[in-house]
């Protein structure tokens, strides 16, 4: 198929429930999603994948209660999908906590400092988002190891030159590339926006979590303790500060450094840990300039959707990501006089 409704460049967890997002709505259009290697191979598979029932801004508290019931009702139809609930303690003074958390999230004091808190889950994003787009097939097409070279803004259609050497017409993009920001394709089309990558790292602690073992979010420090059940270890996350990071030079895995100024993190809030880590995770995330994603028509042309910088909440905020962008990609729909409304 050479010529599509719509393409979405992109297959990490943004990506695919957008392509999901577009086909619930319309069934009948034709969708391609497209990423340079296979679904959920970039920062999808380095996510923690942890949910909390919180947001900075109210935008992004109604985009965290959009995704939480979107994941519930999902889980509720599809159990066996890769989303575990998870308790969730968060170490923070009363009015952040009260102010920062969703009503849902019912924080209730613990003890001195420590607030429970509900609504807490997480994913293997890697694994969810390679479920959903094999869901997809057959009702999009789905182009993996498929790179997209340059964006051609025809006064009627948009042509994409693939890495394959072959070409795809589209009438609508939505650009959902995760961290690959600066790619030649659309690095000029992107640059108002403003992105920026900064580096993730996580540590894999080698202790084996017990069954009611929690999350322990430190909000001063923005960190979190997670006990992963279904690896069978502890995952430390902390606030790196290392931005303007190229995603494709990140391929050597933990340096000394990284190691080094997480465990000082670690120590901390919780030296108990410090002694069984010597591995983890390293990636990046593309981060707006407000704090929130950003979901909107690029400037060049506002038939290319922007849809990502989720400052590291990329699953947490993804179904509201998609949400949007498909509301934005409907406007053409819905305004020309020459389509049903229907």
């Amino acid at each position: 198929m050479n010529e599509v409704d719509i393409a979405v460049v992109g297959g990490g967890i943004i990506g695919c429930l957008t392509a999901r997002e577009l086909l619930a709505r319309r069934p009948e259009r034709t969708v391609a999603l497209l990423d340079r290697d296979s679904v959920g191979s970039g920062a999808s598979r380095r996510s923690a994948g942890l949910h909390f029932p919180r947001g900075a801004t109210g935008r992004v508290r109604g985009m965290a209660a959009y995704s939480q019931q979107y994941y519930a009702e999902l889980t509720s139809h599809r159990p066996e999908l890769p989303i575990h609930q998870v308790g969730m303690d968060v170490v923070g003074a009363e009015q952040t906590v009260r102010r920062s958390y969703l009503a849902s999230a019912r924080p209730t004091p613990a003890t001195a400092g420590v607030w429970q808190v509900e609504g807490g889950q997480y994913a293997d994003v890697a694994g969810l988002t390679g479920r959903l787009a094999s869901e997809l097939r057959g009702g999009a097409v789905v182009h993996e190891g498929t790179g997209v070279t340059a964006i051609g803004l025809g006064p009627e259609r948009i042509t994409l030159a693939l890495s394959s050497g072959g070409e795809l017409t589209v009438g609508q993009v939505v650009l959902a590339p995760g961290p690959w920001i600066a790619s030649p394709a659309w690095r000029e089309l992107v640059a108002p926006l403003g992105v920026r990558v900064k580096k993730v790292v996580a540590l894999h602690i080698d202790l084996v979590p017990a069954p009611t073992d929690r999350v322990v979010v430190f909000q001063a420090e923005d960190a979190f303790l997670l006990p992963l059940h279904d690896r069978g270890h502890w995952l430390f996350s902390y606030t790196c500060q290392e931005w303007g990071v190229d995603p494709d030079a990140l391929g050597e895995g933990l340096s000394d450094q990284d190691l080094g100024d997480a465990l000082a993190v670690l120590r901390a809030v919780a030296p108990e840990y410090a002694a069984h880590c010597a591995s983890g995770r390293v990636f990046c995330d593309a981060y707006s300039g407000t704090g929130e994603p950003i979901v909107c028509p690029l400037p060049a042309d506002p038939r290319v959707v922007f849809a990502g910088a989720a400052n590291g909440s990329g699953y947490r905020l993804a179904p509201a990501i998609a949400a949007q962008a498909a509301d934005l990609i409907d406007i053409p729909f819905l305004t020309s006089p020459t389509r049903s409304h229907a």
